[in-house]
């Protein structure tokens, strides 16, 4: 495979450690604990484009509750960590350095796993990565990330996208995928989740956000960001009704 392509990971947490639910805030099997925080794992490795996982990054960094305490630490929603092979230094796109957190042997469990486009692709991550996809709530791509769901098994029969200018490499290399062309992001299934290119993982964190929070709390994350695009509202990622392959 030619494309560079990035895994974009995040770290679901398991029930036990959510505490008390607030089933008030998100969508069904999406809800923010009354204490603690939501982990994130974010899956890179050599070339994973800086973007893919910086954008995504920033918004689960700057989701905050004020009633949940009086300091940033305890308004944070979600936990933040990258996890790879080794604790090797990752070079990304670039040339930023990044020293992982965690590898695939030592990973806390994740509830959301996110994946931009890299280069790495070995057996222990893809394992990895059907693993969380059946244990965890939510996994998501960014860009040629889907690649890598692709050669994780995870997507077979489903609907995805990833970046226009790979629509046909993709559609070649996975004919049981399908394929939807000029989407910020699609909603592959109940946790899987793919994103166009880029800034479209911006779109697709900001929708995560809203399905454990609600849009309220979407859009002041929005807002803390000066983010203005609104790809995130305006596409939820629902399937085309009868959605065609691309030829």
């Amino acid at each position: 495979m030619k494309s560079v392509q990035v895994v974009f990971a995040v770290v679901c947490l398991s029930w036990s450690a959510f505490g008390q639910q607030i089933s008030s805030s998100g969508s069904a099997g999406h809800n923010i604990p009354t204490t603690g925080t939501i982990p994130v794992a974010f899956v890179i490795t050599d070339d994973a484009v800086t973007i893919d996982f910086a954008g995504p990054w920033e918004v689960f960094k700057d989701v905050f509750i004020k009633d949940r305490g009086k300091t940033l630490a305890e308004q944070a929603v979600f936990r933040l960590y990258t996890v790879s092979d080794t604790r090797d230094p990752v070079k990304t796109s670039g040339g930023m350095r990044i020293v992982p957190d965690y590898t695939f042997d030592d990973a806390p469990a994740p509830a959301i796993v996110v994946v931009p486009a890299q280069r790495g692709r070995s057996p222990k991550m893809l394992q990895w990565i059907r693993e969380r996809s059946a244990k965890s709530q939510v996994v998501m791509s960014v860009c040629t990330g889907v690649f890598v769901l692709g050669d994780a098994g995870v997507l077979k029969g489903k609907n995805a996208t990833t970046h226009h200018l790979y629509y046909e490499e993709f559609q070649t290399a996975f004919p049981e995928v399908v394929v939807q062309k000029n989407r910020r992001f699609v909603e592959s299934d109940s946790v899987i989740f793919t994103a166009g290119g880029l800034s479209s993982g911006i779109d697709l964190a900001l929708h995560i956000v809203q399905l454990y929070g609600g849009v309220g709390l979407a859009e002041e994350t929005a807002k803390l960001l000066e983010y203005e695009g609104t790809g995130w509202k305006d596409d939820r990622g629902v399937p085309d009704p009868i959605p065609q392959k691309v030829k």
